[in-house]
């Protein structure tokens, strides 16, 4: 366990020294004033909550601090930790309902998405279960290659269709190879779209459609990979993705390797998605079940 929350805190390193890291100086032995709440508030912003979600945390504080009759603003400390953490929502376990159990990846351009799968058939593989890796970003020959390396290196089964051709027909050869074949998992890495680009949404649609023809009740998860290092704007693209293709869970890649972690906040107040997996470094066993407690203390540990 404590090995876990050192990961944790080390992939959470830029994001607590970036804005988090001011709060020591902050709450410290001082009364609470009103220029104690404008530079929290500053912080919670800066620290990518978002203004609508710093705010909402802020009169939370507020309303407790009134309540208990704090007057140090060193009490604010353990405040803010729980109010942070009662803001994000326990992941839900991962059942396999039904064999095989379709998972479609999406994201936009460059979110990870490719690495990430590669590394979600690695977690499965080694709880047991046998994982399918599909390359359906037929627009990108990269994509595919890049999949197939990592499938190889993990030693993953593998699956992809001819160069240029349909990512929904590739999807659809897939299911079907992966029911003769009797996978538990199929990892459906579907091509980066830009979430404003109304055709290219709709493709990512049809390729839904056609696996729900493939495998009646598929996809059975629809899995937004968001890139951490775009702060707020990936609260953009996860409510287009959440209308487009009903996503209904979130993996943040690239964690480590961003001062913006405080947008986790804001996706789950605005949006209500649960984040499943997070990457916290570029090995294979670096992407982690998303851990709400390791993750607050992650980033408030500077």
């Amino acid at each position: 366990m404590a090995d876990l929350f050192a990961r944790w805190k080390n992939g959470l390193t830029r994001s607590s020294q970036a804005a988090f890291g001011r709060l020591a100086g902050l709450l410290g032995a001082t009364e609470i004033t009103d220029e104690t709440w404008d530079e929290l508030e500053a912080l919670l912003i800066q620290a990518d909550l978002g203004i609508e979600t710093a705010q909402s945390v802020l009169e939370a504080l507020k309303g407790a601090v009134r309540t208990r009759g704090l007057r140090r603003a060193s009490e604010l400390q353990s405040l803010l930790q729980a109010e942070l953490r009662s803001r994000l929502l326990e992941p839900p376990s991962f059942t396999l309902t039904t064999r095989p159990f379709i998972i479609l990846l999406v994201g936009v351009n460059g979110s990870g998405k490719t690495t990430t799968a590669a590394k979600l058939g690695r977690r499965f593989a080694q709880a047991g279960f046998k994982p399918l890796l599909v390359a359906a970003d037929t627009f990108r020959a990269a994509a595919v290659d890049q999949l197939q390396i990592w499938a190889e290196r993990l030693n993953l089964p593998f699956f992809a269709g001819q160069a240029g051709a349909d990512p929904g027909a590739v999807a659809y050869d897939a299911i079907h190879s992966a029911i003769t074949k009797k996978m538990d998992i199929v990892l459906v890495d579907t091509a980066g779209r830009l979430h404003t680009r109304y055709n290219l949404m709709e493709e990512l649609k049809k390729v839904q459609r056609v696996v729900g023809k493939a495998l009646p009740g598929a996809p059975h998860a629809v899995w937004l990979v968001l890139d951490a290092t775009t702060g707020q704007n990936a609260l953009h693209q996860a409510r287009a993705f959440k209308e487009t293709v009903a996503a209904n869970g979130i993996i943040l890649a690239k964690l480590d390797s961003s001062a913006r972690g405080g947008m986790a906040f804001a996706i789950q107040h605005e949006l209500g998605l649960p984040i499943l997996f997070a990457g916290l470094g570029e090995k294979p066993d670096d992407l982690q079940p998303f851990d709400p407690d390791a993750f607050v203390e992650g980033i408030l540990s500077a």
